[in-house]
Formats: C-alpha cells, structure tokens, sequence
C-alpha cells in the first residue's frame, strides 16, 4: 500500500491508526495483509495509505463512504480477532481517531494514476 489513495469528493471519513510496534514479527505481517485484502473488499472502503518508519511508528488512514461503513468493519469478525492481537501482542501503544473529510485540498498524481 504505497500508493496515495484516490477519493471521490467529500464528504467522507477518514480512520486515521497510529501504532507504535512490539519487537518482532508475531504473526503481524500475514495478518496486516489479510487486513488490507478484507478491508478492500468492504462496503463503503474508498482506500487507504500506510506507512511505517524505522523506529516502529506507523500511521494507516482508510477512506470511508460513512461512519457506518467504519462501524461495520470495526464489528468484522475477522477484523475483532485482528484488534484483539493487536492489543495482546502487536502494539505497544495505538491510537485511532475518526474524522470527516470535509474538503480536498488540490495535488499531483502520476500519469498512470489520473
């Protein structure tokens, strides 16, 4: 998930996950990619942007058409087994905030993508 995601116009929402990571893999990266596939699939996912550093620190943003869209995939069943993880074995410390996008500001995409 390198890419910017392309969104339609606003409104929408945004979930924006900022987690700091234990040490160690643990199962967390065949998990995270499962997660994306899910939530790819998902009624009411526009996309979503991920990045990690170094040290650890990541922030991912998923797109939402609604808060009930973030509702329901808050509530996967899938998706609760991955939370619980999280909490148990995976983060350090986390924080997720949910926001609604109410303007989008102009940028460049490459060729390929517009």
């Amino acid at each position: 998930m390198s890419a910017i995601a392309k969104t339609p116009q606003p409104p929408y929402y945004a979930v924006i996950f900022t987690s700091v990571r234990t040490e160690g893999d643990n199962g967390y990266e065949k998990m995270a990619n499962e997660m994306v596939e899910k939530g790819f699939s998902q009624s009411g996912f526009l996309g979503a942007e991920s990045v990690r550093d170094a040290d650890g620190v990541g922030i991912t943003v998923s797109y939402w058409e609604s808060l009930e869209a973030i509702e329901n995939w808050k509530n996967h069943t899938r998706h609760k087994v991955a939370q619980k993880l999280g909490q148990e074995l995976w983060y350090e410390r986390f924080a997720t905030r949910i926001c609604k996008v109410e303007r989008l500001g102009l940028f460049k995409m490459p060729d390929d993508e517009v």
